[in-house]
């Protein structure tokens, strides 16, 4: 798999994680599966960030994103 599309997949498993706990803490309902996501997220962002030769830029974010997304379609 590439990098790329590793990353888009960390940032999405920890953009969906975090309304997932706060709703599972307002619902008083434990809040594994997001925390799950959150680390699996977290864990995708930091291997493609590693293992990418140059590593990524926070500049660089937005244009990764929409390039994963652009060969999706």
């Amino acid at each position: 798999m590439d990098t790329d599309v590793i990353l888009v997949v960390g940032l999405a498993l920890a953009w969906l994680g975090v309304p997932l706990f706060f709703s599972a803490y307002a619902k008083r309902r434990s809040p594994l599966a997001a925390v799950l996501m959150l680390v699996l997220g977290g864990g995708c962002i930091a291997w493609a960030t590693m293992t990418h030769p140059e590593g990524y830029a926070l500049s660089e974010v937005p244009d990764v994103f929409f390039t994963v997304i652009a060969r999706l379609l």
